[in-house]
C-alpha cells in the first residue's frame, strides 16, 4: 500500500487538518493518480458537517478531481502513465441492474459507490476523496481530459466533474438546443454552469435571481435576460414563456411561481438540494398546460465524458478561485458566507 497525505475532518465541529493514510495496492484494472486540482462543492460541506447524517469520520472530501496517472494495473487498457484524467462523484456501481446497463449508474438500483464517504464493495475499506495527494480508482470510472484544454485551464476543468455534469445531464435529457427558451434559477456553482452550458447549446437563457445586482454577471456568463424574482411585475410578464427551467437553488422556494412561467408541456428540473422542503405545490401549477416537475442526479460516466468533450469544443470552463490546500478551512468559511464566484479549487499538487 502507498502512504499519502490529505486533509480530513474528524468530527462535525473540527476544522480539516493534515491526515496520513494508505491507498490500496493496485488491482488489475486500477490506476494510481497524482491529484493536481480538486474543486470544493457544497456537498463536501454537507458531509463534513454530517448534515445528511451518514458521515464516516475521519472524512477526506473532494469529488471534482483532475490528476495525472502515475501507475497502472496489469490489465489497464484505457490509460497510460502520464495521462491527464478526471474523477467525479461516482467510482463504482453494480453494473448489472437495468440502470447500469443503460449507462445511467447514478441511478443504480443497488446504490453507487462514492469517491469519498463510501465503502469499497470489495474489501469494505472507507473511500477517501480528492483532498489528498493521490487517489486509486478503477480505470472504468476515470475520464479523459480533452487535449483542447490548456494546462493553465485545468483548475477550471475540475468543477466540470460535478457542477458541470449536474447541469449538463438534465439539459441534454430535456433536449435543450437552438430555439429553446430556458430559465436558470440561481447564480452559484451550479447556476453559472447551467447558464454557460445552455447558451453553448444554442438556447435563449433567462437567469432568475433574488439579487438585483447580478444582472451584469448573468449576462457576462451568457444569459440573454436577468430577472429579479422578487419583481412581481416582471415575473408576470414571463408567464407561459419558457420551455424548460433548471432550478439550481439550494434554498426552499415557492415552486408554483416558477412552474407558471412554463409553456404547455414545459418542465422544471430540480438539481439543488435545499436543507428544508420547498413550499406547498399547487396541483393547478402542473395540471394547467400539462407542465412537469422533475429532478436529476449528477450524471453517468458516459455523460460526463460527453460533457467534457462538449465543454472542450465550445470552450466552456468553470469560473474559479484557486487556493493552496493549506487554505481549505478558509475556503469552507467563505463558502458558508457565499463569498465565492463561483467555485473554489484547491491546488493540491503545489501544496
Amino acid at each position: 500500500m502507498d502512504q499519502t497525505l490529505g486533509y480530513a475532518a474528524k468530527s462535525p465541529t473540527d476544522p480539516l487538518e493534515q491526515f496520513s493514510f494508505e491507498r490500496r495496492d493496485l488491482r488489475e484494472t486500477d490506476i494510481l493518480i497524482d491529484v493536481l486540482f480538486c474543486g470544493i462543492c457544497h456537498s463536501d460541506l454537507h458531509v463534513i458537517k454530517n448534515e445528511w447524517k451518514n458521515t464516516i469520520y475521519p472524512v477526506v472530501p473532494g469529488h471534482e478531481i483532475v490528476g495525472r496517472v502515475r501507475k497502472i494495473g496489469s490489465k489497464v487498457s484505457l490509460f497510460r502513465e502520464g495521462d491527464l484524467i478526471g474523477i467525479g462523484c461516482i467510482i463504482g456501481s453494480c453494473r448489472s441492474c437495468d440502470n447500469c446497463k443503460d449507462n445511467l449508474e447514478q441511478y443504480c438500483d443497488k446504490g453507487f459507490t462514492l469517491v469519498f464517504n463510501s465503502k469499497d464493495p470489495k474489501d469494505g475499506s472507507v473511500n477517501y476523496g480528492g483532498f489528498s495527494k493521490q487517489i486509486v480508482v478503477d480505470e472504468s470510472v476515470a475520464l479523459k481530459i480533452p487535449k483542447e484544454f490548456k494546462e493553465s485551464e485545468l483548475p477550471s476543468v475540475a468543477p466540470l466533474l460535478c457542477a458541470g455534469i449536474t447541469t449538463y445531464s438534465p439539459l441534454k435529457n430535456w433536449k435543450v438546443g437552438p430555439g429553446s427558451r430556458v430559465g436558470v434559477i440561481g447564480l452559484g456553482g451550479l447556476g453559472h454552469m447551467g447558464i454557460m452550458l445552455a447558451a453553448a447549446m444554442g438556447a435563449h437563457v433567462t437567469l432568475f435571481t433574488t439579487s438585483s445586482n447580478k444582472v451584469e454577471e448573468g449576462k457576462e456568463l451568457g444569459a440573454n435576460e436577468v430577472i429579479c424574482s422578487t419583481d412581481a411585475a416582471r415575473m408576470s410578464s414571463y408567464l407561459g414563456s419558457l420551455d424548460f427551467i433548471l432550478n439550481t437553488a439550494a434554498a426552499s422556494l415557492d415552486l408554483n411561481k416558477y412552474l407558471r412561467l412554463l409553456k404547455r408541456d414545459g418542465s422544471m428540473c430540480l438539481v439543488g438540494l435545499p436543507p428544508t422542503p420547498h413550499g406547498a405545490l399547487s396541483a393547478d401549477s402542473l395540471i394547467n398546460k400539462r407542465r412537469s416537475l422533475a429532478g436529476s442526479l449528477i450524471g453517468s460516466i458516459k455523460e460526463t465524458q460527453e460533457m467534457l468533450d462538449f465543454c472542450a469544443k465550445h470552450h466552456v470552463l468553470a469560473r474559479v478561485e484557486l487556493l493552496p490546500m493549506e487554505k481549505v478551512n478558509e475556503a469552507f468559511d467563505r463558502l458558508i458566507k457565499k463569498d465565492v464566484k463561483y467555485r473554489f479549487v484547491l491546488d493540491v499538487a503545489n501544496s
